[in-house]
């Protein structure tokens, strides 16, 4: 039985996907691509997130789907065991919940592999609004609750324009307030445009600047 349930967000049902099939086409075929592609990564991931400490390969963070679906989304362990209860969702910066291993595998982004997984069992694409935890999507304005409809996105405009959000909340006397009022409403801004500009021809930009970002800049900030 899939771990899935509905948060109660307001979000209606008739969701009018843009294009959806073409879409859906495009994540599993790049997506597969990119498993083949990208399996000794892969294979490293699980290598350092298994070696880092005792605990499991994959994180499964709760985060909210198209059409207000709760789904796990995998990623490589990068924290201690029970990280959870030990600190608050947001991870900060230099956060000492993070092993040293953990931090390589943010650093090259190779702990979002496993999101590859999700996109295949379509809860995820490859490109789209930045995937949210239950915790702060229940502030989202009526507005903003429109990124709900459509599937979240391993990369897109968001994610890449906060890949150092760590170091944006450094120094922050409450990290936790300012993302919720000053930095979540900028990345849903990104991801509301993205929603209403989006076509298979951006996507590919979109794949192709997060490539450059990766392997390029990885430790840059924008």
């Amino acid at each position: 039985m899939p771990h899935t349930k509905r948060l109660t967000t307001g979000i209606q049902d008739d969701i009018e996907p843009k294009r959806d099939w073409a879409k859906r086409a495009f994540d599993l075929l790049f997506a597969t691509i990119g498993l083949v592609l990208l399996s000794p990564f892969f294979l490293l991931g699980s290598l350092l997130a298994k070696l880092q400490s005792k605990g499991p390969v994959f994180y499964k963070a709760k985060r909210v789907g198209r059409g207000e679906i709760i789904f796990e989304m995998y990623k490589f362990r990068t924290m201690v065991v029970n990280a959870d209860t030990l600190g608050g969702s947001l991870t900060t910066y230099r956060d000492q919940r993070i092993t040293p291993m953990g931090r390589f595998l943010r650093w090259t982004k190779l702990d979002e592999l496993p999101n590859l997984i999700n996109v295949i069992k379509g809860e995820m694409s490859l490109i789209g609004p930045r995937p949210e935890a239950p915790d702060y999507v229940k502030y989202y304005t009526q507005t903003q609750k429109r990124v709900l409809q459509v599937k979240p996105g391993m990369t897109g405009p968001s994610q890449l324009a906060n890949r150092n959000e760590e170091a944006k909340l450094k120094g922050r006397l409450d990290a936790e307030h300012y993302y919720i009022t000053e930095l979540m409403p900028k990345k849903l801004a990104l991801d509301l445009h993205y929603i209403a500009t989006q076509s298979i021809a951006a996507d590919v930009g979109w794949l192709l600047k997060t490539f450059w970002v990766v392997i390029f800049a990885p430790h840059r900030s924008k």
